[in-house]
């Protein structure tokens, strides 16, 4: 609204809307806006940077003074204002603000940063300052190689433990049947 309030409410076509509006969008969680204010407790004008709240209740990015007033509002990625000098001030040169460097995003309800001390004639909104070039770059797509297909091998056979032979008093490699097969020859030599 152009008093600073906002709300967000559902899409229906029956929708019926006060006198006031500034914008009409669709809601995007996160989105930053940059507005000047003209703080009535204090007599300057600020600039605040801020995402808005998904509530159908209504809220005032102003502050709690009914007196003070939205100057300005801004969507852009990375905003700028010329502030004209007025007054004793008239002579100063102009004053370029990018908002993004001069105030950090915070909440709507925070105060924001003071413009300047001097006293301002006007403040309008200029080109916004150029998207840095990564941001403008795709991010680089990088491939992951897929891991090989893992094929469940049958358990090997662990070869036999070595086995003692009672009769010669030796190990043997390979189990019972090679034992049992010199238990034969033995038993057939002593029968001879």
């Amino acid at each position: 609204m152009k008093n600073g309030d906002f709300y967000t409410i559902s899409s229906d076509a029956t929708n019926h809307y006060e006198e006031g509006i500034l914008r009409i969008e669709k809601y995007k969680e996160g989105k930053v806006w940059t507005a000047i204010v003209d703080d009535a407790d204090q007599g300057y004008l600020y600039v605040k940077r801020f995402p808005l709240e998904d509530n159908v209740k209504k809220q005032c990015m102003n502050g709690s003074n009914e007196a003070s007033k939205l100057i300005l509002l801004s969507d852009a990625k990375y905003p700028r204002f010329s502030v004209k000098f007025g007054g004793g001030d008239e002579f100063r040169e102009p004053l370029i603000i990018d908002a993004d460097e001069f105030i950090a995003v915070k909440s709507f309800k925070a105060k924001g940063k003071r413009v300047s001390n001097y006293e301002i004639a006007e403040v309008t909104e200029i080109e916004p300052r150029e998207v840095p070039e990564e941001e403008l770059q795709e991010p680089e797509v990088v491939e992951v190689p897929q891991a090989p297909e893992v094929v469940a091998e049958e358990p090997k056979e662990e070869p036999p433990a070595p086995v003692l032979n009672t009769a010669t008093g030796q190990w043997q490699l390979f189990g019972n049947d090679d034992e049992e097969e010199n238990e034969d020859d033995d038993s057939q030599e002593n029968n001879s």
